[in-house]
């Protein structure tokens, strides 16, 4: 089976730097990661991830926007995005889910905890898709 990719755009870099270690470790994935929002953006059109994990306060552009540029772009609007933050006040999160961020974390969050959110975003996925491509009667 091939391995899964991530993006993670995480300005702590401690953080992004496990959390990309750690599923690595795993053989699943393959991570890349990014610590500004552009570059993430930039990132995610060549890479083209699976999923990308993204946190809401960056340095150069909110997290919020950098969701909407990756959700109005043809090539990147349908990844999967999870968001991760240390704010989690439910405007924050009623935020992401207007702007279809497919999951909402609030850090601190296990590596445990990741993988098993990230393999419920994917199979979600692939059962939608499967849904879609079966025959109409």
């Amino acid at each position: 089976m091939a391995k899964r990719t991530i993006l993670i755009i995480d300005d702590e870099v401690s953080f992004a730097e496990m959390v990309k270690l750690n599923l690595e470790d795993t053989e699943d994935y393959e991570v890349r990661t990014e610590y500004k929002g552009a570059d993430g953006v930039k990132t995610a059109l060549e890479f083209d991830p699976d999923l990308i994990l993204l946190d809401i306060m960056l340095p150069d552009k909110d997290g919020f926007d950098v969701l909407k540029d990756l959700k109005e772009n043809e090539k990147t609007k349908a990844i999967p995005i999870i968001m991760l933050t240390a704010l989690k006040s439910d405007p924050v999160k009623f935020k992401a889910a207007t702007l279809y961020a497919e999951e909402f974390m609030v850090k601190p969050v296990t590596v445990k905890m990741l993988v098993e959110k990230i393999e419920e975003v994917l199979d979600r996925r692939i059962v939608e898709k499967m849904k879609r491509d079966e025959p109409k009667n």
